[in-house]
């Protein structure tokens, strides 16, 4: 038996201190410090394994963290984990209050594609690994070709396309070695919520001059932001499948910007078959009665199956006795919208899983709807929930 924990961390905007990221956003060094110390202490209390990291603008602020949350773990294990002269000292309680340090971890960092000049900075996002990597890190954004997405008119006629030539941050990719197995894990930031407005003649789109509001188009924003954000979906569930397909487990983490049932979020994690497709009439229908066989029935349920991600957060609930978990709450709405989606070499249903989840932590007491007068909070802490599957293989 091999145990590990894999985790999803939103950081909110990691960089140095007096660094312009957004546009006049950047952190005195007394706030960087309250941030460093506040996600230190949220890396020390998660004690995972495996993070990924998702709004990184800075490998070495991360590193900085990294290191800080080592010092905090050594000192705790000095304190708190008795030596092996001491006659309790292998109570099992003291191998679950010791922390593991991260002296020998492996971070992979992916830099956005398009990061720009201070005040136009955009994030890329990493992987810590306890168990380190193998072969090179992989990182997903600028597309070998451009995706374009044919659209058809209701009429029949063509009805144009919509093409992405690149992602808004980027996917990486990591395989790391845990036990006698390899996982594959993919860590994504797909497109915010957060519509988009074209900008014309270089000057400031109407739309973001709220005083005079323009609901049409803002509303044209957030479908433009949706479009982008499926089509991101698309481009890693692709990137799964390839996966997939050589017969490797697969884990997808990070900030999905969508809940679990969205469409971006169906997209990868793949269809859900249906019970019994006997009933339902053939693709090459002749007659009114042609229908699948149940031989056929079972092929189709095994070929979606076979490609399908399972959600940590569905499987923990469905054992449990919780009936909410939220990873973000914005304009009085408290949604899930960090997962961990994995294949189903993990699900406890599947004959032939090599492993399975055993618990589901979220760190989310920190989370205000932006109404909660506790400062610094909603400046400086994440404004996301950090999330925890611990897994056992074998």
């Amino acid at each position: 038996m091999t145990d590990f924990t894999i985790a999803s961390f939103n950081v909110k905007n990691l960089i140095g201190a007096d660094q312009e990221y957004y546009r006049f956003e950047s952190y005195t060094p007394e706030e960087h410090a309250w941030k460093e110390d506040w996600l230190a202490d949220q890396l020390l209390t998660m004690d995972a394994d495996i993070v990924c990291f998702q709004e990184i603008f800075a490998a070495d602020a991360l590193r900085d963290v990294v290191r800080e949350t080592n010092a905090r773990g050594i000192a705790s294990n000095e304190a708190v984990v008795p030596d092996r002269s001491k006659r309790y000292a292998r109570k099992a309680i003291f191998r679950k209050l010791a922390f593991e340090p991260y002296d020998e971890a492996q971070i992979a960092f992916a830099p956005n594609a398009n990061d720009g000049e201070p005040g136009q900075r955009r994030p890329g996002v990493a992987v810590l690994s306890r168990m380190g990597f193998v072969g090179a890190p992989e990182v997903i954004q600028v597309l070998p070709e451009p995706l374009e997405i044919p659209f058809s008119d209701l009429g029949g006629e063509d009805g144009g396309s919509f093409t992405i030539s690149r992602t808004s941050r980027p996917i990486l990719k990591v395989r790391v070695p845990v036990g006698d197995k390899i996982i594959t894990i993919f860590n994504c930031h797909l497109k915010s919520k957060l519509g988009e407005f074209p900008r014309k003649d270089g000057n400031q789109p109407p739309e973001v001059d709220l005083v005079n509001y323009d609901p049409s188009g803002r509303a044209m924003g957030s479908l433009r932001a949706a479009l982008r954000r499926m089509a991101e979906a698309w481009v890693l569930r692709n990137e799964v499948l390839k996966s997939l397909a050589v017969g490797e487990p697969v884990m997808v983490l990070g900030d999905f910007n969508d809940g679990e049932h969205a469409v971006s979020s169906e997209i990868i994690a793949g269809e859900t078959p249906f019970k019994n497709y006997s009933w339902m009439r053939r693709h090459d229908a002749e007659h009114r009665s042609d229908r699948y066989t149940q031989d056929e029935n079972e092929v189709i349920r095994e070929q979606i199956e076979a490609v399908r991600l399972h959600s940590a957060e569905k499987l923990f609930v469905r054992r449990s006795l919780r009936d909410m978990v939220y990873t973000a709450a914005f304009g009085g709405n408290f949604e899930s919208i960090d997962q961990i989606f994995m294949s189903r070499h993990f699900h406890p249903d599947y004959a032939d899983r090599i492993g399975e989840m055993n618990y589901f932590s979220v760190l989310n007491d920190h989370l205000t709807d932006g109404s909660h007068p506790e400062a610094p909070y909603n400046k400086l802490a994440s404004d996301h929930g950090q999330i925890i599957a611990h897994m056992r293989l074998g």
